[in-house]
């Protein structure tokens, strides 16, 4: 009955790359041949973020890559953040392992989650914990509605939007705690910053970051 549905559904709604939305060709899941084979792969050192023990991106932030992100991200292509999550948790495991115990993320604050209606980040989350077989834990909090960081280019305002803006989460405890905490974009790393040092002054004891992408001109000029 499912494979029988399956294929209606295939037929009304025919499965497109992720990447480029072309028509996926038989043997193809999610993301066609080309698109697989040009992913924009992070390479080099990776971003400096303060508090932060470990940092790993899965893909420079670019041309197709970014559209199909900004899809997932502000057009209700949730069901993209699967895909997303397998890279990232292809990427964590190459480069730091899986001796964490929880993982968690930067949350959106409550009024962006209910015009969105979803978290982009708790998404990456859910779906790498799985992979990882990892608890899955809500630590922090955002409880400043501010404008967002992609709004501002200077390195210093960013770091000056997202001083203070968040908080350990009501009953989070992370004392002693290794944690992988999963953002989507890093560009001047002022947010994660933020996030790392509010975890590490309630007591974590190794807090490693996992990032969907970077734009290549921050760590290539």
């Amino acid at each position: 009955m499912r494979q029988v549905l399956q294929l209606l559904l295939d037929l009304l709604y025919p499965p497109k790359c992720v990447i480029c939305r072309r028509l996926l060709q038989k043997g193809e899941t999610d993301i066609c041949a080309d698109c697989l084979e040009g992913l924009p792969n992070f390479e080099g050192p990776a971003p400096q973020v303060d508090c932060a023990d470990d940092v790993v991106v899965t893909f420079f932030y670019e041309n197709d890559l970014r559209e199909s992100f900004l899809r997932f991200k502000f057009s209700g292509h949730d069901h993209y953040g699967k895909l997303y999550g397998r890279w990232m948790a292809d990427r964590v495991l190459e480069r730091i392992g899986r001796e964490f115990d929880f993982v968690s993320w930067v949350p959106v604050s409550r009024k962006r989650r209910r015009r969105r209606g979803y978290d982009q980040s708790e998404i990456l989350a859910r779906v790498i914990a799985e992979k990882l077989a990892i608890a899955m834990y809500p630590a922090l909090q955002k409880h400043a509605e501010r404008g967002p960081q992609s709004h501002l280019h200077d390195a210093a305002q960013r770091k000056e939007n997202a001083s203070g803006a968040f908080s350990m989460a009501p009953g989070a405890s992370v004392s002693g705690k290794r944690i992988l905490l999963i953002d989507d974009i890093v560009t001047t790393g002022a947010t994660l910053s933020e996030c790392c040092r509010v975890l590490k002054l309630a007591g974590a004891e190794r807090v490693s970051c996992a990032l969907f992408a970077s734009p290549r001109e921050r760590w290539t000029t």
